[in-house]
């Protein structure tokens, strides 16, 4: 069973490469000479036309690249956690917006219809927002604690009080509910399937990889018009993930993505490439302090002249004191947090990447990290799994219907040239084989628990709405000023695949000169 989930990653990973060997018109084989695809005349071998994955739900496609990622203006904390560093960041998706009330109402619906019986109370219990974060000692926002989360008023301001382990498991419960619908929707899967989930089905619920690996089988559908086939030539009702109908994970972005994504540099470059014939230039010739291009745009108001000159570009403070203006001239309209899709979008169309909310992102928080990472595609908060077959195929799912992981054994790792230990959150800082501790309440508030956020918030002055900028609160602490928002890793192509773009430059072919 382990060896069929490395299948699925390694298939996963060749995505890319299929079209080389699709490329015969006859769609051959360029190493065996067999038939793709034809089941009656050939091996039965199934392979997917290559194609750019369906952009998700929600999602933006944020092309990659390279950029100096860390402090943009003066350490005024000085923390120095953030030194400027340039690294390169794969292409990826990222929501337009934070993740809002309604949709996480939604999330909360689904849990409680699901796993109505009693026994899983605790689960519903434990993904509820806490709304007591808006209390405070000597301020009125109590009616915020009531409020705030359910009334339809706020139905699109994002939600808050959720900890990162709450965000963690949206991001898998989004992944499921998406891929579950595109079962339904081509067929593979009964319509029947959510209304048995919904009555309270419990574990038997959809797991997109308790569904790949065999552990759920739902309640298959006839497809009318379906290309998958078994070796024999007959339809195949049964998806796998190199197929190209099921989407990849939904989870939090890196640290280096969610800045990469707010910096929005996509608008540096005034002539992205759109085919072979025409592309940008290899050039960032400007510095953001804000998620906003530098062209009448490079401070917190609105520059050009129109009806928005003056106008804030973000929710946050503006002074001690001051979060919203006066009457008659409000700054930026908003006293507490706003509308997910309210102030200036940036260059990639994201909004409120600096300021209404701080967000999650996925790092473990430590000081140094940067001078530690990779330089390409940096995250720091490793834990390297493998499925936990102690209990036999068939039950190889928890409680909830998810697949079982551990951690996988150092012992098995002796022989591995690229990492030898499963747990990497503390590598180089805060293990045994580096100079730096961390005694968490004693000396630190820092620990492996410690996430990092980002962006700023409608409580924050202007610092903090930089994208360079890091703070980091526990994982299982909630705040009136964090939300998030969702990413899913994009494969293939780096700038979208698709018939005009391909990895890789292609030149004309030509005869060699000897």
């Amino acid at each position: 069973m382990q060896n069929r989930l490395i299948t699925c990653t390694l298939l996963l990973a060749a995505l890319g490469g299929l079209s080389a060997c699709n490329k015969n018109k006859g769609g051959k084989s360029d190493v065996t000479g067999w038939n793709y695809n034809d089941g009656k005349k050939s091996s039965g071998f199934y392979v997917a036309k290559p194609k750019d994955i369906k952009t998700g739900p929600g999602l933006v496609f944020v092309q990659g690249g390279t950029f100096t990622m860390g402090a943009t203006q003066e350490d005024v904390m000085g923390d120095w956690n953030n030194v400027p560093r340039r690294v390169t960041i794969n292409s990826f998706f990222i929501d337009k917006t934070e993740v809002a009330n309604v949709h996480y109402r939604e999330y909360l619906y689904w849990l409680e219809n699901v796993f109505q019986d009693p026994q899983y109370e605790a689960v519903v219990k434990g993904a509820k927002p806490d709304t007591l974060v808006w209390r405070s000692e000597l301020s009125y926002n109590e009616p915020l604690v009531e409020y705030y989360f359910r009334h339809p008023s706020y139905n699109y301001y994002p939600v808050v009080g959720v900890t990162w382990k709450q965000a963690y498991d949206f991001c898998i419960w989004r992944t499921d509910r998406v891929n579950e619908k595109e079962l339904i929707d081509k067929g593979y899967q009964n319509q029947n399937v959510l209304k048995q989930e919904l009555n309270g089905g419990g574990q038997d619920n959809f797991n997109t990889k308790s569904y790949l690996m065999g552990e759920y089988q739902g309640v298959p559908g006839k497809p009318k018009k379906n290309p998958l086939k078994d070796a024999q030539g007959r339809p195949r009702n049964t998806v796998k993930f190199e197929d190209g109908i099921l989407l990849p994970d939904y989870r939090l972005p890196t640290e280096a993505e969610w800045e990469y994504a707010a910096l929005g540099l996509i608008n540096e470059n005034p002539s992205p490439r759109r085919s072979e014939k025409q592309r940008g230039e290899e050039l960032i010739s400007n510095r953001q302090m804000y998620s906003w291009k530098n062209d009448g745009y490079d401070n917190l108001r609105a520059t050009r002249k129109g009806n928005w000159q003056g106008a804030f570009l973000a929710n946050f403070k503006r002074g001690n004191g001051d979060y919203m203006g006066t009457p008659g001239g409000l700054n930026d309209r908003s006293a507490y947090p706003a509308d997910v899709n309210s102030f200036f979008p940036n260059g990639f169309g994201l909004y409120n990447m600096s300021g209404n909310v701080n967000e999650w992102v996925a790092d473990v928080y430590r000081p140094t990290t940067n001078q530690d990472e990779d330089d390409l595609s940096p995250y720091r908060g490793n834990e390297f799994k493998t499925v936990d077959v102690s209990g036999g195929e068939g039950n190889l799912r928890d409680s909830l219907g998810r697949i079982k992981y551990v951690n996988e054994n150092d012992s098995s790792l002796r022989n591995r040239f690229n990492y030898q230990r499963s747990y990497a959150v503390n590598f180089l800082d805060g293990d045994s084989l580096s100079s730096s501790s961390y005694g968490y309440g004693i000396t630190t508030l820092i620990s492996d628990k410690s996430r990092v956020i980002k962006g700023g918030s409608w409580n924050d002055m202007p610092y903090w709405l930089s994208p360079g900028t890091r703070r980091f609160l526990q994982e299982d602490q909630s705040s009136s000023t964090v939300g998030f928002r969702c990413a899913m890793t994009h494969y293939g192509a780096p700038e979208g695949a698709g018939s005009k773009h391909k990895t890789g430059n292609f030149f004309p072919t030509r005869r060699q000169k000897r």
